[in-house]
């Protein structure tokens, strides 16, 4: 074990032993193995956002085995799914990579304002295919917010009865934010906060602007001069309000966007002290070849920071 594992594991201490050998299985697999950083691979946007927005751009993409070869391939940590896209692979691939089951997912069928996910998978599936984690999504901002937040406290508490982590997706949501505050500084890093608090062994957030949205946390941010003039800056208040960098935070890729635009951002990610990323459409709606290179890249910046 790595030295560096070896401190984040620490910082985990009183969890069951089976979470502390699952976290160390996604810290030790693939190209960033021991580094203490993530890249994985996601694919439930087929589920949240249909089928033809998600894999026309590349159509190898609606073969579920496409995915799980492409996150082997390219050296990432683990791969993320839906209980359908993991059930596909599980055995066929079994051992080849770390799983994260999707436990829950919303559609984009319907509008709603204040979103609240549907459970579709359970920690029993999870253990049946050989998961190393748990994923589910809160939208802190939600009118529903307390109906996900219980469910989690439930279903986390389930998981690590048997020795399972959580990854927590921690998207801030809802009719009382403005679709600029999603993303503001201070939303995101309350998001992050709650996750830990919920207990999530693994934080996901969006990559935060400098945008504020509260009034009361504007006067904060300003009077105590807190820096998120630069993405790096936002990144390390982030990590600062995850338990003070005490627990694994990775952040989403986002919308597709060119090459130099994605390493772009990464490498600002990087500066900032972020464990690692989750790169879903700019890695798999790219070609093959070009989807590992960029995920390589990825690591490669990630590496570089560690």
């Amino acid at each position: 074990m790595s030295d560096r594992v070896r401190q984040i594991l620490s910082w985990y201490n009183g969890q069951p032993p089976g979470v502390l050998s699952n976290l160390y299985r996604l810290l030790n697999h693939g190209r960033l193995a021991g580094t203490g950083k993530l890249v994985i691979l996601p694919v439930d946007q087929g589920f949240e956002h249909g089928p033809g927005r998600t894999y026309a751009p590349n159509p190898s993409g609606y073969d579920p085995r496409y995915h799980v070869e492409l996150a082997i391939k390219s050296g990432c940590n683990a791969y993320a799914a839906p209980l359908g896209f993991i059930e596909s692979v599980a055995a066929d691939y079994a051992g080849q990579i770390p799983l994260i089951l999707k436990v829950n997912n919303n559609d984009s069928l319907s509008s709603n304002p204040d979103p609240c996910s549907a459970i579709t998978a359970s920690v029993d599936d999870a253990l049946r295919l050989g998961c190393a984690a748990i994923g589910f999504t809160i939208y802190p901002g939600s009118s529903n917010k307390n109906v996900m937040f219980e469910q989690i406290r439930a279903m986390s508490e389930e998981a690590r009865s048997v020795g399972i982590p959580t990854v927590m997706w921690s998207y801030p949501r809802g009719s009382n934010l403005s679709k600029t505050g999603e993303t503001g500084i201070d939303v995101v890093s309350y998001a992050a906060q709650i996750a830990c608090q919920l207990g999530a062994h693994i934080v996901k957030v969006k990559p935060p602007t400098d945008h504020i949205e509260q009034g009361a946390a504007q006067k904060v941010y300003e009077e105590e001069n807190i820096p998120i003039s630069t993405l790096s800056d936002r990144i390390r208040h982030v990590l600062q309000c995850s338990f003070d960098g005490r627990r694994i935070v990775i952040f989403s890729g986002g919308a597709a966007k060119s090459t130099d635009a994605v390493i772009e951002e990464i490498t600002e990610l990087a500066r900032g002290g972020a464990f690692g990323s989750i790169v879903g459409r700019n890695a798999f709606q790219r070609p093959e070849p070009e989807a590992i290179a960029l995920l390589q890249q990825i690591m490669d910046i990630y590496a570089s920071h560690a």
